[in-house]
């Protein structure tokens, strides 16, 4: 029989897959997943510019950044999930030999080495890794067995702790932290047992004096004494906590207003645009504005989460896991820091702190997450 004579047959269902494929799913993108991201946006660039002192030189800014990172994620959700997991481990090796190379080629910065310059283009080899890691991690688990066996988390395991130390050095405790978070996400997503978790967790708290005596840096260990009584220091140390928490509840239920802040208007709240942009939110739209922001958050995450559910593929599921997770990390982190309940470990809150290169990592993650979404309909069809 030829192809024809196979057409001719059924041109009734040909036509309807056809018209099935929408035109959303031809472009690789998820819309639920769009409209949420481009609602999150708009509404931090409306809070960055009350932050940024009523000026649009920060929104214009911060607009080309998301230019910049949308244009990343839409040619992330145009690759196949095969392509992406061949790329896995070569983007690993890569990230690596970058973080092996700041100690001898890093550009210094307030007292940190963490960048390289290539040709006056710099760039935190750091940032790579928030997506190699659990991009190859996922890609080591997708082809064994699963639950993993102790040899199989030994080796992830390894695979973490590599640019986790690597980063820690720099110093970039913060940044290390989220890294190492995404990577645990995929071993936790995989099947560990609860007998390993609740062990690493007894030998962590065992190695918690080691930690503060010799691996921690002193003003590492003056932001976690700062967590415990900020007024201890309240002209140093536990400045930015106490103008925070007075930012945060001066706003009460309806807050100030937008633009009638005081706290940043008058300088007194330090990284209003950036890590402490929330209270500046807190203080003018009070806590329903908290609440609003925090459903975007929450809708945002669960259609990440619903998205790694139903990918069609073991590696598919395990990275979009844990780049929603790695999300909700994001968020909890800042907004714990910010209210005095963890140590300021200088990680912004995702997509309304003003940023360059953490809106392009985040944006193309969630590039991956409709890589992952669109291929499960596409087969679907």
């Amino acid at each position: 029989m030829s192809q024809t004579d196979f057409v001719r047959q059924m041109p009734g269902q040909s036509a309807d897959l056809a018209r099935r494929v929408s035109v959303w799913q031809r472009l690789h993108i998820d819309p639920w997943l769009m409209l949420l991201l481009l609602l999150l946006t708009a509404f931090g660039l409306v809070v960055l510019y009350s932050a940024g002192g009523q000026s649009m030189g920060p929104v214009i800014r911060q607009g080309r950044f998301f230019i910049i990172a949308y244009s990343a994620m839409l040619i992330l959700a145009q690759f196949d999930m095969e392509r992406i997991k061949r790329l896995a481990p070569l983007g690993y090796i890569f990230g690596v030999i970058l973080l092996a190379l700041v100690p001898f080629m890093g550009v210094g910065a307030k007292g940190a080495q963490r960048w390289l310059d290539f040709g006056g283009f710099r760039f935190q080899p750091s940032e790579i890794m928030k997506l190699v890691v659990p991009m190859a991690v996922a890609w080591y688990f997708s082809g064994r067995v699963l639950p993993p066996t102790f040899r199989y988390v030994a080796t992830s395991l390894l695979m973490i702790a590599v640019p986790f130390l690597l980063i820690a050095t720099q110093p970039d405790l913060g940044t290390s932290i989220l890294i190492a978070a995404s990577g645990l996400f995929v071993l936790f997503l995989a099947g560990i047992s609860w007998k390993f978790i609740l062990g690493s967790g007894g030998l962590l708290v065992l190695s918690a004096y080691p930690l503060w005596q010799f691996v921690l840096h002193d003003y590492q260990r003056q932001r976690i004494l700062t967590l415990l009584n900020p007024e201890s220091d309240k002209l140093g140390a536990g400045w930015n906590i106490i103008q925070s928490k007075t930012a945060i509840g001066s706003g009460g239920w309806d807050g100030k207003g937008w633009l009638n802040g005081t706290q940043s208007a008058l300088d007194f709240l330090p990284e209003s645009h950036t890590d402490f942009i929330i209270a500046v939110l807190a203080e003018e739209w009070g806590l329903r504005g908290v609440f609003m922001l925090l459903l975007i958050y929450l809708a945002i995450i669960a259609r990440g989460l619903w998205i790694g559910m139903n990918a069609q593929h073991c590696f598919g599921r395990l990275l979009a896991g844990s780049i929603t997770l790695t999300f909700f990390v994001y968020v909890i982190v800042n907004m714990g820091m910010v209210s005095g309940l963890l140590p300021v470990v200088g990680v912004p809150l995702p997509l309304v702190s003003q940023g360059g290169t953490s809106l392009v990592t985040l944006l193309a993650g969630f590039g991956l997450l409709m890589a992952i979404s669109t291929e499960k309909r596409i087969i679907d069809q």
